[in-house]
């Protein structure tokens, strides 16, 4: 459990951000919110963002979180919904709305407000929080959970998987289906977190044998390049060290090594392998001892390396800051696996980096209460080089929840069990 300095601040800001995240409801989704919390109509309605909110409104139903004035569970009312409504229209949104493209069996990444198809590539990483929107619904019970849920992993199977190499790959043509020939670890990691939110949610073992084994390619490419994580890969899994040099803080593809998912992946592991204990699958040996060394190695390389606090964004494959700005995901993430590894290791110390992080957060990144600042520069003032305005809660609230659940394949399930409904 997470030091009783910062749990009370987590719990409130987990209602506050659920509040905050009531306004992005939008007729065809959920939209991407501005600095000041109001839609912003110029980005449209974006799938990986329709599915993250899905996903969160569903843990806020579980979390018992309805409407009314500070979330506290007062009567509901229209300029406050409940989550459960929430994560209805949400999972109505990608089963009968625009972003759903029922003929090809895909969702498109991109709509206008007025649902008109945006044209793009199928994604894969945009398709990853459909299954997991579906699967945190599925366990909180919102109605037709279950048939998102089965339209995602059709369109998984169909479009994504690729069983030769146990991994995803990254993006089709939405008129011919060819494939691009890139390959990129992002989005292998959240296709990880949604395989562990269907098989929590469905019990189908084979969910985690497929998270176990796009997990166990990414534990050799840890230990391949001196525990910083190649994202880049061409079709062949060979990684392209110079990819994006050109343009080193792009949002999705930023050239170098983030050192937030080194602290992702870190959780994703634990969580892969207490799963494959509890199913009697075997793992890797690496799965033992690669959490904590890249917890550790982005602590080291990537917090303050300029003399500032905050995490940098990049490093090069020599350990040196190649983007000095300051996601707040990236916080989150840190966050997340400080408490994972508490939880997995028994070890208290890591209440120490959690309440550091906290206090970092509270002086740079929450704004108002519920409201966190997406980037900041090297100097830790706001910025917005890479992102802009306050698109989606996902990571944050996660953040804050994760201290208190027992480490679970997904964090829906990991309230249940908290509950005593779910052993």
């Amino acid at each position: 459990m997470t030091s009783t300095a910062t749990r009370p601040l987590f719990d409130a800001e987990a209602r506050r951000l659920l509040r905050f995240g009531k306004r992005s409801r939008v007729p065809g989704g959920f939209g991407w919110l501005a600095d000041d919390g109001s839609v912003d109509a110029s980005r449209g309605i974006q799938l990986w963002i329709t599915g993250r909110m899905t996903h969160c409104f569903a843990l806020g139903h579980l979390l018992g979180e309805t409407g009314g004035p500070e979330g506290t569970g007062g009567p509901e009312s229209p300029e406050s919904p409940d989550c459960l409504a929430l994560a209805e229209h949400g999972v109505a949104a990608l089963l009968d709305g625009p972003l759903h493209d029922r003929e090809a069996g895909a969702w498109r990444s991109r709509v206008t407000p007025e649902g008109a198809p945006v044209a793009g590539p199928l994604v894969s990483y945009d398709h990853s929080f459909v299954i997991l929107a579906a699967a945190s619904a599925l366990l909180a019970q919102v109605p037709r959970a279950g048939e998102l849920l089965e339209a995602g992993l059709e369109a998984f199977e169909r479009l994504w998987w690729d069983d030769d190499a146990g991994m995803v790959v990254d993006s089709r043509s939405p008129e011919t289906l060819e494939v691009d020939p890139y390959r990129g670890a992002n989005a292998n990691m959240h296709t990880v977190e949604a395989l562990l939110g269907a098989y929590a949610a469905t019990g189908r073992r084979l969910n985690l044998e497929r998270a176990l084994r796009i997990t166990s390619r990414i534990c050799e490419q840890f230990e391949a390049h001196d525990f910083r994580l190649p994202e880049h890969y061409d079709e062949s899994w060979s990684p392209l060290l110079d990819y994006n040099r050109d343009i080193p803080a792009d949002a999705f593809r930023p050239f170098g090594s983030t050192i937030g998912h080194w602290l992702e992946w870190s959780r994703l592991m634990v969580e892969v392998r207490t799963a494959c204990a509890r199913e009697g699958l075997g793992c890797p040996a690496g799965l033992d001892v690669i959490p904590q060394h890249m917890y550790r190695k982005a602590l080291l390389e990537g917090w303050g390396p300029d003399g500032q606090p905050g995490f940098v964004y990049t490093v090069d494959f020599d350990g040196r800051p190649v983007v000095g700005q300051r996601m707040y995901w990236v916080l989150c993430e840190a966050i997340g696996a400080a408490e994972t590894l508490r939880e997995s290791t028994g070890d208290t110390s890591y209440d120490l980096d959690v309440d550091m992080f906290a206090a970092w957060a509270r002086t740079y990144l929450i704004e108002r209460p519920g409201e966190w600042r997406e980037e900041l520069d090297s100097q830790n003032r706001p910025a917005s080089g890479t992102w802009s305005g306050k698109p989606d809660i996902y990571h944050a609230l996660q953040a804050m929840l994760i201290g208190a659940l027992p480490v679970a394949p997904s964090f829906a399930d990991g309230i249940l069990r908290r509950t005593g409904a779910r052993q």
